[in-house]
Parts: C-alpha cells; structure tokens; sequence
C-alpha cells in the first residue's frame, strides 16, 4: 500500500527533523524528496519518500553502523504509522552510507559463497536489520548451487547461507 500523500508525509518528516535537530542542538541539514529516482544500484529499492542529511555533525549520524539515522528513520516511520512491510517506502541517508554499506554486504555475500562452496557446511551472518537481510539475500540470489533462509527471532534474526539449491517445498524463514 503506497503512502497516500506523499507531501503532507514529507512535511511530517519535516516536522519531526525540525524538532529533533532544534531540541538535541545537532548541526545537521536535510533534504526531502519525493518520489526520488531509483538509484541504479538498487533496482529493488524504489522509496516514495528520501531524505538525505549533510552538516558538520553527519559523523554523529552515521556512528556504529549508522544506529542514530535509523533511529530517525525508524521515528519517521512510526510517526506515519508505515506497516514494517514497506518501510522501504522511506529511506534515510548521509554521505552515501547505504550505497557503501551496499557494496559492504555484497562483499560480505561473496566470501560467505565462497567459504560455503569450499566448506560444504552454513554460514551464519550477524544478526542484522530486516533491510540488511534482504541485501544479502538478494546479493545471493543468483548463486544456484546456494540458498539462503532467515533465522532467529527480532534483533537476534540473521541470513544463514547454506550449500544446495532452494527446496521449493520448505519455507524460507527458520525459527529456533
């Protein structure tokens, strides 16, 4: 389900950032699209709503992992009652983060092929965000000889790359 009104969702966020960025004292800017291109390298990523942060505090934003730019993201996200679903429906970003944090995971993804082919035996991610997961699923996708699954419960859930093709027959979701 697209978000309804795109701009009154934008001023929202708008809103929401104003007061963050006036209360916590950041020097921090923002811009605001809506309905931005696709980037080319994230043909599956296609947000209705990006907002991408610069100023001499982006640092701050961008610290273990970017933890306090999804925590924006995510108080966006409630704040327009988003289903988890689509929260790629809104995207965040600072000097490029998640295009290099991309390439980090496609990386990661290939020495987890590779180690999976030569071992014969899984290989078990940290536990990641729902949308890091899914990087590294699709980074995997056209590996026939391997498959990917989810595993685990909320912060704790991570990808698992396991030798063989897919059995269509098994759900792709483990839970322990």
């Amino acid at each position: 389900m697209p978000i309804h009104d795109k701009v009154a969702a934008a001023n929202k966020i708008s809103e929401l950032l104003q007061a963050v960025i006036s209360h916590t004292g950041l020097r921090l800017k923002y811009r605001i699209t809506v309905d931005p291109p696709a980037p080319h390298d994230r043909d599956w990523e296609t947000p209705e709503i990006f907002v991408e942060f610069a100023g001499p505090d982006s640092a701050m934003l961008l610290n273990r992992g970017g933890e306090l730019m999804r925590a924006l993201e995510l108080l966006s996200l409630e704040t327009l009652r988003v289903p988890g679903h689509e929260h790629e429906k809104v995207i965040f970003d600072c000097e490029n983060f998640r295009s290099l944090r991309l390439e980090e995971l496609r990386a990661a993804a290939k020495v987890a092929a590779d180690k999976v082919r030569s071992s014969g035996i899984e290989y078990r991610f940290a536990p990641m965000s729902s949308r890091e997961r899914r990087m590294v699923h699709l980074a995997l996708r056209d590996f026939p000889d391997l498959h990917t699954e989810s595993d685990g419960e909320g912060a704790r859930r991570a990808v698992v790359v396991l030798p063989g093709p897919a059995d269509p027959n098994v759900r792709r979701t483990r839970s322990r």
